[in-house]
């Protein structure tokens, strides 16, 4: 008899056991595609990915132990984008889908172009609504029913919820946006395509947005669209189903009148796919932690911490980080990382380039030693080391050349004071 094989780390209840006493009694946050997109940003953190995993709350534990990030959407912003994607879903959607139609030319299942808002209003199904694993199964049968059958089901699903492995566990992405079907002439070998659609309230002016706001909303739908796909492979169906652009819907101008435009994320969908694959397993990083290390941010009776700040500073150095000075703009626990880095003169410091060019180098200190031979003895020392032989041969360089610069500037300088006081 075959020997039962064993549970994916996604369903070990060890492993889901394990990352409850990390977090403690408290609710879980749970993985939304902008966290997502940010841990694929860096996949080598091993904190990032034990906190997302656990589900704790990194604002309230950076905030716990002094280090509260200093950055965040204003309020201002979430209530206009709120009342702008209830503007853009109005009537039954009658609104989009006069957009995908007229403004983007997509052929949708609906009929005439001129049908009113009630024949509009029964292509619309909420999906908002119940438990995640509840809303998960109702989007399953969608799709799996409109693949059977293009006319069957409505033409809009608004919030699907879909699931995609991050690290070895399961999370639940909840689109921003509208999954639908529809037909293009980008994609004549594919009779028709699930199409996304991502609502964000920064302003499209004269047909183009502000480039960096766009490739954050960008990676952010590729989380969705590679969800998609899983979901897709789940039911049997190729994966061209899902369409590689994005509907992109923004207010025009200085207006709130909605506008569209298709964005082509096949970049950020083949990045963030690699950046899953180097994810750490979930499981492999628990093992490498000491029993009874715990996150709690549970309060008293009295509304007193249970754990304090310096014990929760101990359990956060306990794992490993690799800090970025992009992680200041993505990742709650980024001023804690940043002064950890400084207190070790990390290369960490000074950017992914820099760190990787200086192949493993890990401290400040060190890049100066290898620089100076300071201690060494010579190259010669590092016969049996031979990657910091060669970074100490060029460390040496580059101080060299950094010397032979400056003093020729100095010259420089030194010549045309000269001249000056000559003139004068």
């Amino acid at each position: 008899m075959p020997a039962t094989p064993p549970l994916p780390p996604a369903q070990d209840p060890a492993v889901a056991d394990r990352l409850a006493e990390l977090r403690g009694p408290v609710p879980p946050r749970h993985h939304d595609a902008r966290t997502i997109a940010a841990l694929t940003a860096n996949p080598g953190c091993a904190r990032r990915a034990v906190l997302d995993a656990a589900g704790v709350d990194k604002r309230a534990l950076a905030e716990r132990i002094g280090f509260g990030p200093r950055f965040g959407q204003s309020p201002f912003a979430i209530s206009r984008g709120n009342a702008f994607e209830k503007l853009v879903k109005a009537d039954g959607g009658t609104t989009l889908l006069h957009l995908l139609r007229n403004q983007l030319g997509l052929d949708l299942p609906i009929g005439d172009q001129d049908a009113d808002a009630a024949d509009l209003d029964s292509q619309w199904l909420d999906l908002g609504t119940g438990e995640r694993e509840e809303r998960y199964r109702r989007t399953r049968d969608l799709v799996a029913a409109a693949a059977r059958d293009q006319g069957d089901g409505p033409v809009l699903a608004d919030h699907p919820l879909l699931k995609l492995e991050v690290g070895g566990r399961v999370a639940y992405v909840e689109p921003d946006l509208v999954a639908f079907r529809a037909s293009s002439t980008s994609a004549p070998t594919t009779p028709w395509q699930w199409y996304l659609a991502e609502i964000k309230s920064f302003a499209m002016i004269d047909g183009r947005a502000d480039p960096v706001k766009v490739a954050e909303a960008a990676t952010q739908a590729a989380v969705y669209v590679l969800a998609f796909q899983a979901l897709l492979a789940d039911l049997g169906l190729p994966a061209e189903l899902a369409a590689t652009e994005v509907v992109l819907v923004c207010p025009k101008d200085f207006s709130n009148t909605p506008t569209a435009a298709l964005v082509d994320v096949r970049r950020q969908l083949a990045a963030v796919r690699r950046q899953l694959d180097r994810l750490p397993r979930i499981g492999t990083l628990l093992d490498g932690l000491d029993a009874g290390l715990t996150f709690d941010l549970a309060k008293d009776e009295d509304g007193e911490p249970v754990r304090g700040a310096a014990e929760l500073g101990k359990a956060v150095a306990a794992i490993e980080a690799r800090y970025a000075p992009e992680c200041v703009s993505r990742c709650d626990m980024a001023f804690y990382c940043r002064d950890e880095a400084r207190a070790t003169c990390s290369t960490d410091l000074l950017g992914r380039s820099v760190r990787d060019a200086l192949g493993g180098v890990g401290t400040m200190r060190d890049v100066l030693a290898l620089a100076g031979g300071e201690g060494r003895g010579g190259d010669e020392a590092f016969d049996d080391d031979p990657d910091l032989a060669e970074a100490a041969r060029l460390l040496s360089m580059a101080r060299r050349a950094r010397r032979e610069a400056l003093a020729q500037a100095a010259a420089v300088v030194e010549a045309e004071l000269r001249s000056r006081e000559v003139a004068a």
